[in-house]
């Protein structure tokens, strides 16, 4: 509890002393004996220990113009108690109304608490490492290619790559993930996570501004700006909705004992009823409860590592019926590897020469497949061949010597590479770019990416590159379709065959295959067009090429953990873990989240309609309006909690 919620409880329980001994005392003959104005002073001590804030927060907001809020309600509707002579209902009115909100502070505390825990991802300092020795420094203070020092129990303060020691790092705060993922060198880390082990020596990759820790507390702060339609709904009612009840009470009050005559009694007891009908129509059930609901559902979604940006993505996310998948690092786990070398019969270049000219022509590629390439020549080609293929390594490197020195390197999009040298051309790509080339080659109908290799006119064979399916990807799917997603498809630039053979394994209804970046876009605006009216369409990728998808998506879903910077950016749900079953997940958080809003707003709706008709026909008296008020309201705010529970 607070320091706030501390003195707030403190005047709760003081002025509830006082206004239960003020009652025991109003049943004595002594009591009503006491002059009125004694009896006055004697309940507006607890009255203004208890209710002087919210005179204060009233006066302050009519000053600045704003008058038509829950403070200004209270204060009227109070001050007329006193006005009739119902000072105990003037007490307990604003007694039981701080009382709810303590509770809903309480409430968005807890709710904030659980987004705050991200907030604890932020490292104080950095070990910078320069001549030998070590100093704490800020985090915004060094640079990349720094060398920083995490020792044992330490948070990682920058992103960068492991040059010294092996260790484990607790990534829970990022991902929600409890098992610990260890280090070597040469292995990426990202800010925010805690070194569990060993000391490990750094290389910083990005400046504090563009770390994983930074990205994320920028996404986390600017959440609660985004607002979902029934949030802006709420936010406009209210601002409709309270000057006209005022005005209403007001006429309450003054034109029946006009049009009836009666004098001052006639004239309290109509005033008794506008305070009963202020007391009433305060909004604060709906303005505190329906917030809360989202800023829940955000933290249970931040709770199991995912971000989501704005109370209207989880809006949005709770409608989603259609999901799309890129294939790459998304349904598979984006680490080609070469299964097959053939060279071409006749075409005088060995497994060897084959694989060390598609290398050096990749050199500077930072495709997947590049980058199987390279690691491939790095390693070698084993002595019994690739893939059990065994092929002949013998063969006339007749382009190879001298050696291949890949110069002016040119991308051909959707196509593959064409790389000059020593007055020759290099063409390395799919069978697009051989067909576009007219290039005479040999297909291959195996499944996987097939990178054709001819030099200048001449084919020299081809290197086949195969990606796994990620181990989740068939529960995560069927996981997504008990939580009502009704479509999965699956967007890929790579073969037909490669594609189908994913999309079976992990259970996906639809493929289409072999697209280019803007055929994505193109492919999910017909999709989106073809959805039911309300239903929403989910894309999740993670590569830079995904930007635009994921942008256009009703939600754009990003994998954080290995996604591109601008994937992350563009999308509207961020997986820190990469765990394709965290979709399903945040899909039942958002329908929960929902349904718990919708609840609160027909039963704050429903009875404080139905004891607003009674107040204004006198059949229901300050008690009532209390528990209308903030009896609903703190009934709405626990239902409200409820969001806060992963789901």
């Amino acid at each position: 509890m607070t320091r706030k919620e501390k003195k707030k409880l403190t005047r709760i329980l003081a002025t509830g002393a006082i206004f239960a001994a003020l009652l025991m005392m109003r049943r004595t003959a002594a009591f009503d004996a006491l002059p009125r104005a004694v009896q006055f002073v004697l309940f507006l001590i607890p009255y203004l220990i208890i209710g002087y804030d919210v005179i204060a927060k009233a006066g302050r907001n009519i000053r600045n113009g704003n008058v038509f809020d829950e403070n200004f309600l209270m204060m009227i509707a109070t001050f007329g108690a006193f006005a009739i002579g119902e000072y105990a209902e003037a007490v307990a009115v604003m007694l039981f109304y701080q009382t709810g909100e303590l509770f809903q502070d309480y409430a968005v505390g807890k709710s904030r608490a659980s987004i705050a825990e991200m907030m604890n991802i932020v490292p104080e300092y950095a070990n910078l490492e320069k001549d030998g020795n070590l100093s704490q420094v800020d985090p915004e203070d060094v640079r990349p290619g720094d060398i920083i020092v995490i020792r044992a129990g330490e948070r990682v303060p920058l992103d960068g790559t492991v040059l010294a020691g092996e260790s484990f790092l607790d990534t829970a705060a990022l991902t929600g993930e409890s098992v610990p993922r260890r280090v070597r060198p040469g292995d990426d880390v990202i800010s925010g996570c805690i070194n569990g082990a060993n000391v490990l020596r750094v290389e910083v990759k990005k400046p504090y501004e563009d770390s994983t820790v930074a990205r994320i507390l920028e996404l986390v702060e600017n959440a609660g700006s985004r607002k979902a339609r029934v949030e802006n709904f709420i936010t406009r009612f209210a601002r409709y909705y309270t000057p006209v009840v005022t005005f209403f009470a007001i006429g309450l009050a003054v034109i029946p004992p006009l049009v009836l005559g009666g004098g001052w009694s006639v004239f309290a007891a109509w005033l008794k009823r506008a305070c009963i009908f202020l007391i009433v129509s305060c909004p604060c059930a709906l303005v505190i409860s329906v917030p809360l609901g989202f800023f829940g559902g955000i933290g249970s979604a931040s709770r199991i590592g995912v971000l989501v940006k704005g109370s209207n993505f989880l809006e949005a996310v709770s409608q989603v019926r259609t999901v799309v998948f890129d294939k790459t690092g998304t349904v598979t786990k984006g680490q080609f590897r070469v299964r097959e070398i053939v060279p071409e019969k006749g075409a005088g270049c060995g497994e060897e020469e084959l694989l060390r000219l598609a290398a050096e022509a990749e050199a500077f590629s930072n495709h997947p497949a590049a980058a199987a390439i390279r690691e491939a020549a790095e390693a070698g080609v084993p002595e019994t061949g690739t893939a059990g293929i065994g092929a002949s390594k013998t063969g006339a490197p007749e382009f190879g010597t001298p050696k291949f020195a890949a110069e002016d390197v040119r991308e051909i999009a959707g196509q593959g590479i064409c790389a000059g040298a020593g007055g020759h051309t290099l063409w390395l790509g799919n069978r697009k770019l051989m067909e576009a080339q007219n290039i005479q080659y040999t297909p291959c109908a195996e499944a996987g990416t097939i990178v054709y290799i001819a030099k200048d006119r001449t084919y020299l064979g081809h290197i086949r590159i195969d990606d796994e399916i990620k181990e989740t990807a068939a529960d995560a799917v069927a996981a997504m379709k008990r939580a009502g997603v009704s479509r999965t498809v699956m967007l890929t630039g790579d073969t037909e065959k490669t594609a189908q053979r994913i999309a079976s394994a992990a259970g996906i209804d639809e493929v289409h295959a072999e697209l280019l970046p803007g055929d994505k876009v193109a492919r999910v605006e017909k999709l989106l067009a073809e959805k039911a009216q309300g239903d929403k369409l989910a894309f999740v990728g993670d590569g830079i090429n995904d930007a635009p998808v994921l942008t256009r998506a009703d939600v754009g879903i990003a994998m954080g953990s290995l996604g591109s910077d601008a994937a992350i950016e563009a999308a509207d749900i961020v997986l820190m873990d990469d765990d394709l079953n965290k979709i399903a997940s945040v899909i039942r958080i958002g329908r929960k989240t929902m349904r718990i809003v919708k609840e609160n707003i027909v039963f704050a709706l429903g009875v404080k309609g139905i004891v607003l008709v009674l107040g204004a026909l006198g059949a229901a008296n300050m008690w009532e309006a209390v528990f209308a008020d903030v009896g609903v309201a703190v009934l709405a705010v626990l239902n409200s909690m409820r969001a806060l529970r992963a789901d």
